[in-house]
C-alpha cells in the first residue's frame, strides 16, 4: 500500500505491513515527535514517517544514530509532548545507555519505542533478543502478533505511558514488522502542533546520586502497579479449550502455533501474551493450573519459559512443561509452521500429517547441485571499484582490514574475499586501534559515511589524540544506501525533504587535526590507485575518502531529472576473452556468453559505471548505442 492510505482520515480499512500500523497507530495518538536511524527490520516506520511528514504537523529528524534518536525523543517527552522512536536491536544497544536511565528519569509526553528483533540474523550482525531490556530497565513492554494489534498496542503504550510517566517498548520480530493484514483505521483526530511551558521543578529530571535511589524505589512501585493492571488487560488473550494441553506464546510464535494446531487437528488452550513486562504472574499462574501439560512457543532466548517454570513452582508444580529445555525449540535461527508442528506432534505423541524432515533433506540435496549465489554489490556499485583499486594499492603490503556495518559488510564474502574483523556500528576504528598496537602489518579500517557519522567520530578522535597508526578508509556515497537511501548529515535534506545543513567530511576531518585526507573518485579506478598507495605508504592517523553516489541514488535522481541510464557492451570483435572484467571485478552485470565464451553485459543490469570499461586490457567495453 502507499504511506498515503497510512495518513488517511478514518475510520475505514487499509491492507498494511506491520510497520506501517505502527505509524498509524501513533498518527491516531497524535504523536508529535519522531527521530530515529534506518535499520531493517525497523526501516518502514522511518520511511512512512518520513513521506507523510510534509502533510502532517508532527516533527521528525532521521537522527545521527539510535541513542540521539531516543534522546531527541526523551526530550520533547519530557517537555510534555508525545514521541515515538524505532531500532533494531542491535540499535537498541547504542541507546541503552540513555535508556536505562530515562527509565528512572521517566517522561511526561507519552513515549514509545519500537525495538525489532531479527531472528535469523537476516540483516544483523547477531541474534539478539531484546526482550531483557524491559525487565533490565524496568519498563514496560508490549508483543504484538499482526499489524492490526500493533496499531492497538502502540495507542495502548502512549496511554500506558503517560498514565505511569514511563517510556514504553514495543517488541517486534522481523516477521511480524514485514506482515500483512487488514487493519481497522480510526478517525484521525490530531491537535496542532505547539509548544508548551516547561513546568517541571529543577532536577525533575536528573538522575545521581540520592535522586537515583529515590529514582528507583519509584520505578519499582511503578513496575508493581503495571504488573496488577496488565493482570487483567486486553493486550492478552486467553483460550481457555478445556483441554489439559496448553501454549503459552507471543509475538510471531502465536501465529506459527495456531498454523501448528490447526494442522494436526488438536485443540489445546492458549495463553497468547501481549504483556510481557512486567508479566502478568497471576494470569499465567490461573492459566496453568487447569494443564498438565504446557508447551512455550516463543523465538529466540527462552524468556518467556524461564518464567512459566518459575511460576509454575507455586501454580502448579506437577505440570510437564516442554521447550527448548526439553530440546523440542532451538534457540537459533528463525521458527516456522513445520518447526512448531514437528515439536508440538512430538508433545503430543503423533507423527505430523507431513515428513518436513524429508522435505528439508530433498530441497537440501537439491540445493547442492546449484552454483552458490552470494550477496553481492549491486552493478554500478561505486564501492566495488574502491575495493578493487584498494586491493591494487595494498598489493605486496601486509595488512589487515578492519571493516564494518554496511553494503560493505559483504566485502569478505566471495569472490571478493577481503576483510579481516567486523564487530558493529563504528567499530572498525576502535579495532584499528587495537590492532596497530599488536600486529607488525599495516593496519586499514574501513567505514562508510552514514556509519562514520553513526558510531565512527568518536573511534576517530581516539586515535588522533593517541597519534593510532592506521589508515582510515571512508567510503561516502552520500547516503544510508544499505537501508534505502536514507540522508546521512552529509546531505542538505533530512526526513520527508526538509532542509538541512549538510556536514562535509573532509571539513570535519580537517577541524578534528587531520590533514593527510586523500580523495579519490572510485570511478576513476586506475587513477585513484597510486593515491590510495602514497597514503597507505604514511603513517596514520590518515584518511582516504572515496566519493562517488550510490548507483540506485544516483539512478533513482537520474529518472527524476527526466535523463537516460546509459549501459555498456561487449565488442565481441575486439574482445580476446582475458576474462578481467569477470575475475577482477565480479559485476553482476556480466557474464560470460555460451556460444562464443566471451564476456557479455546484460542491459538490464549495467549501470554504466564505465569501470570494467577501464579495467579491460583491450578496450573492448564500450558505450551500448542507441541508449
Amino acid at each position: 500500500m502507499s504511506s498515503m492510505e497510512v495518513a488517511m482520515d478514518g475510520p475505514g480499512k487499509a491492507f498494511m505491513i506491520c510497520n506501517e500500523a505502527i505509524v498509524r497507530g501513533a498518527l491516531e495518538a497524535d504523536v508529535k515527535v519522531v527521530s530515529e536511524y534506518p535499520g531493517s527490520p525497523t526501516t518502514e516506520i522511518l520511511d512512512t514517517f518520513s513521506e507523510i511528514s510534509p502533510k502532517f504537523d508532527f516533527r521528525m529528524e532521521i537522527s545521527v544514530n539510535e541513542k540521539v534518536a531516543l534522546e531527541t525523543c526523551a526530550g520533547a517527552s519530557m517537555v510534555g509532548l508525545r514521541s515515538m522512536t524505532a531500532m533494531k536491536s542491535v540499535g537498541m544497544n547504542v541507546a541503552s545507555d540513555s535508556f536505562f536511565s530515562l527509565s528512572y528519569t521517566g517522561v511526561k509526553g507519552g513515549m514509545v519505542v519500537v525495538v525489532a528483533d531479527d531472528p535469523h540474523a537476516h540483516s544483523s550482525q547477531t541474534e539478539q533478543d531484546g526482550r531483557p531490556f524491559g525487565p533490565n530497565a524496568y519498563v514496560p513492554m508490549l508483543e504484538p502478533s499482526d499489524p492490526a494489534e500493533a496499531k492497538r498496542m502502540v495507542k495502548s503504550a502512549f496511554e500506558l505511558s503517560e498514565k505511569y510517566s514511563v517510556p514504553v517498548l514495543i517488541r517486534t520480530t522481523t516477521r511480524v514488522n514485514h506482515q500483512s493484514g487488514i487493519v481497522e483505521l480510526e478517525k484521525l483526530d490530531r491537535k496542532p502542533f505547539a509548544k508548551i511551558p516547561w513546568t517541571h521543578p529543577p532536577g525533575r529530571y536528573v538522575t545521581v546520586a540520592e535522586a537515583a535511589r529515590q529514582f528507583k524505589h519509584k520505578l519499582l512501585d511503578r513496575t508493581r502497579l503495571i504488573e496488577q493492571e496488565f493482570e487483567a488487560s486486553d493486550l492478552n488473550m486467553v483460550k481457555d479449550t478445556g483441554s489439559d494441553l496448553g501454549i503459552v506464546t507471543v509475538g510471531a510464535g502465536y501465529n506459527y502455533a495456531v498454523d501448528a494446531v490447526r494442522t494436526l487437528g488438536i485443540n489445546p488452550s492458549i495463553l497468547k501474551l501481549g504483556t510481557t513486562y512486567p508479566l502478568p504472574k497471576k494470569l499465567i499462574g490461573d492459566f496453568l493450573k487447569k494443564l498438565k501439560t504446557v508447551v512455550v512457543v516463543e523465538e529466540l532466548q527462552p524468556y518467556l519459559e524461564l518464567h512459566v517454570t518459575a511460576i509454575a513452582k507455586d501454580a502448579n508444580p506437577s505440570i510437564k512443561i516442554y521447550g527448548k529445555w526439553t530440546g523440542h525449540f532451538s534457540e537459533s535461527l528463525e521458527y516456522n509452521p513445520n518447526i512448531v508442528v514437528d515439536a508440538l506432534a512430538k508433545v503430543v505423541g503423533r507423527n505430523p500429517p507431513v515428513d518436513y524432515s524429508a522435505i528439508m533433506a530433498k530441497a537440501k540435496e537439491m540445493k547442492a547441485g546449484l552454483p552458490d549465489r552470494w550477496p553481492t554489490f549491486c552493478p554500478g556499485c561505486p564501492h566495488r571499484a574502491t575495493l578493487h583499486a584498494l586491493k591494487q594499492a595494498a598489493k605486496g603490503m601486509k595488512h589487515i582490514l578492519s571493516t564494518d556495518i554496511g553494503c560493505y559488510s559483504m566485502s569478505f564474502l566471495d569472490p571478493i574475499n577481503y576483510g579481516d574483523s567486523l564487530l558493529s556500528m563504528g567499530a572498525c576504528l576502535g579495532v584499528a586501534a587495537g590492532m596497530q598496537y599488536a600486529a607488525q602489518e599495516k593496519v586499514v579500517a574501513m567505514i562508510g559515511d552514514s556509519t562514520f557519522w553513526h558510531a565512527g567520530l568518536p573511534g576517530l578522535v581516539n586515535a588522533i589524540h593517541h597519534g593510532d597508526d592506521f589508515t582510515l578508509v571512508i567510503l561516502d556515497n552520500e547516503v544510508t544506501a544499505m537501508t534505502g537511501q536514507q540522508p546521512d548529515p552529509g546531505r542538505d535534506y533530512n526526513a520527508g525533504g526538509q532542509p538541512a545543513k549538510p556536514l562535509i567530511l573532509e571539513d570535519v576531518i580537517k577541524a578534528m587535526g587531520i590533514s593527510d585526507i586523500t580523495i579519490v573518485d572510485p570511478y576513476q579506478v586506475k587513477a585513484a590507485v597510486e593515491p590510495m598507495k602514497q597514503a597507505l605508504s604514511r603513517k596514520g592517523p590518515n584518511v582516504i575518502i572515496s566519493r562517488r553516489a550510490c548507483a540506485l541514488y544516483a539512478d533513482r535522481n537520474k529518472r527524476g531529472r527526466g535523463e537516460v541510464i546509459q549501459t555498456s557492451k561487449v565488442d565481441k570483435n575486439v574482445c580476446k576473452k582475458p576474462y578481467t572484467c569477470i575475475r577482477e571485478f565480479y559485476c553482476p552485470a556480466i557474464s560470460i556468453d555460451d556460444e562464443d565464451r566471451k564476456a557479455f553485459i546484460t542491459k538490464e543490469l549495467c549501470d554504466r559505471c564505465g569501470v570494467c570499461a577501464k579495467l579491460c586490457p583491450f578496450g573492448s567495453i564500450k558505450l551500448r548505442e542507441g541508449d
